[in-house]
């Protein structure tokens, strides 16, 4: 699922990190919490700093995050690769005309939206979030983002979930992890 990229030391203190939280949001889940990372200052600079040596030189035109952990990493590597940033979110949650793609979870639907005429037709964009685990969400990001005629040139993700097989649906769109977890 990951791009190549090398386990240096700023992967390991990247994944040492990230909290685990047993049995939440309910028994048998192991919950990856990155806030914990947010907490390390190196840790966090390390992972803003991977995803800026991968994307620097690829004309990246937008930095499309995906909320709400999309808004803490996608905006420092927009600023540092010289790209806009556009969230993306939950109902109801932008002001303004906004176009929305609804996706199926295990217990029902949900949508996310963005602004019209945030991202236009041709730019190159890379979709940031915190975690795939089952592509749902990720996946609707990329149809929301392609329906308007814009290219997702990657999806970069601090966590995946490989077990899951998330990027299965992603219509073999590429995904760059830092750090992989087997098991839920």
């Amino acid at each position: 699922m990951s791009g190549s990229r090398e386990r240096d030391s700023r992967v390991a203190r990247i994944d040492a990190a990230i909290r685990v939280i047993p049995d939440f949001p309910k028994p048998g889940i192991l919950f990856r919490d990155v806030t914990t990372l947010l907490l390390d200052h190196q840790a966090f600079k390390d992972s803003i700093d991977i995803f800026v040596e991968r994307y620097k030189d690829l004309k990246i035109d937008v930095v499309a995050g995906i909320e709400a952990r999309g808004f803490i990493f996608g905006p420092p590597v927009a600023l540092a690769i010289g790209a806009k940033f556009v969230p993306i979110r939950k109902p109801r949650k932008l002001p303004g005309e906004v176009i929305s793609e609804e996706y199926t979870l295990e217990y029902g639907t949900d949508c996310i939206e963005m602004h019209v005429g945030a991202i236009q037709s041709g730019e190159r964009v890379l979709i940031v979030d915190d975690l795939i685990a089952t592509g749902g969400t990720l996946q609707a990001a990329i149809k929301l983002i392609e329906r308007v005629g814009a290219e997702v040139v990657e999806c970069a993700l601090l966590v995946g979930l490989t077990d899951l097989k998330g990027h299965l649906k992603l219509g073999g769109k590429p995904v760059f992890v830092l750090v992989e977890y087997e098991g839920a």
